[in-house]
């Protein structure tokens, strides 16, 4: 009998032992990776250009009522902000046309009213009623007209701006619409440049545009943002492009500055699908050029590849296999096997170096 039990405790001893060992290789570490993600292939060259600063409109500012001018509040060279008051003209019989009406429109307001009631006590014919009603309407609009004029006295800031030129003098009369001020609206600063007919056919290849200011101190760089260009040449067969700071630049720039105009241009016309990856990521496999694709179930597949070769350095360029939305292994490739599972090390933040936070 002992040795009978002795027997089962050996054998359940070689069972635990063996799930034991199954359980401690089932447990081996996967491989960790670093992953990367392709990057469009893109040879640029920038082109310099001579250009001046423009403002954004140049506008003549006049009164949209006629009048006598009253006051000016600005003179030449001052710089306004949107909604500041310019210039007044004498409003006195501004005011008296709105007064006199006023009084008719009141008036006429409570004999409506009467009207109303009367027809509501079938004491006076509809027609009446809607006549009263109508010259109730059509003087409280001639009473709006006569107000706006008097607001029309005042002539504001559209925007903000500098005053070029001012034309009259105060106890001058002018007309409606008559330019009472030149006005640089500088909202947003411009930049114009010609280019040649070789940078025009690949205007649409262009990455970015920038602006450059030398100074006796420091180079200072501009980004711009693209306005229009113009689609027919001058007489020196160039193309105007206009151009717009991204922000709002320093004070040192001013309208009539001449600045270089800088335009990155991709002169890879054909490099559409084209990738650059790190060389540590490419691997042979049966005499082609390969890479591990990861999945979103963690394991990796192999992928063929297509490499230029006409590649230097620690990328290379490829032209086939890859769609750029894929996450490739970096390093360790000739460790893998195709199906296996892999941990992902993930690289610190720039503003954690070291990954010690």
């Amino acid at each position: 009998m002992k040795k009978k039990n002795l027997v089962c405790t050996s054998t359940l001893l070689i069972c635990i032992l063996c799930s034991c060992g199954k359980t401690q290789k089932s447990s081996l570490p996967v491989h960790s990776v670093e992953v990367t993600c392709p990057s469009p292939s893109c040879k640029t060259v920038t082109k310099s250009y001579s250009g001046i600063v423009r403002e954004a409109h140049e506008i003549s500012l006049g009164f949209k009522t006629a009048g006598q001018i009253k006051y000016i509040h600005v003179k030449e060279g001052d710089r306004v902000r949107k909604g500041e008051l310019l210039a007044e003209l004498d409003d006195a019989d501004y005011k008296l046309g709105v007064d006199a009406l006023q009084i008719q429109y009141d008036q006429l307001k409570d004999e409506v009213a009467r009207t109303r009631k009367l027809f509501e006590q079938k004491s006076v014919s509809a027609n009446d009623y809607e006549k009263a009603n109508a010259g109730l309407k059509q003087l409280g609009i001639q009473l709006q007209v006569n107000k706006n004029k008097l607001e029309y006295t005042k002539l504001y800031s559209p925007t903000d701006g500098y005053i070029q030129t001012v034309n009259f003098s105060p106890a001058e009369m002018v007309d409606a619409g008559t330019p009472l001020f030149t006005f640089l609206d500088v909202s947003h600063l411009e930049v114009n440049t010609d280019l040649p007919s070789s940078t025009f056919k690949v205007i649409n290849n262009v990455i970015s545009y920038d602006c450059r200011v030398s100074s006796e101190k420091e180079s200072q760089t501009y980004p711009m943002d693209f306005i229009s260009i113009s689609p027919k040449a001058d007489g020196n067969q160039l193309y105007q492009l206009c151009l717009k700071f991204k922000e709002d630049p320093k004070k040192q720039i001013t309208p009539g500055m001449n600045i270089e105009v800088c335009l990155t241009v991709n002169e890879n016309t054909d490099s559409t699908g084209n990738f650059n990856i790190p060389l540590c990521s490419v691997f042979k496999s049966d005499g082609n050029s390969c890479v591990w694709v990861l999945k979103e179930d963690s394991t990796i597949e192999k992928r063929i590849i297509t490499i230029d070769s006409n590649f230097s350095g620690e990328k290379v360029t490829v032209s086939n296999g890859l769609d750029g939305s894929e996450r490739i292994v970096r390093a360790g490739v000739n460790s893998l096997l195709e199906g296996e599972k892999v941990t992902v090390i993930e690289e610190p933040e720039k503003s954690n170096v070291g990954g010690l936070i």
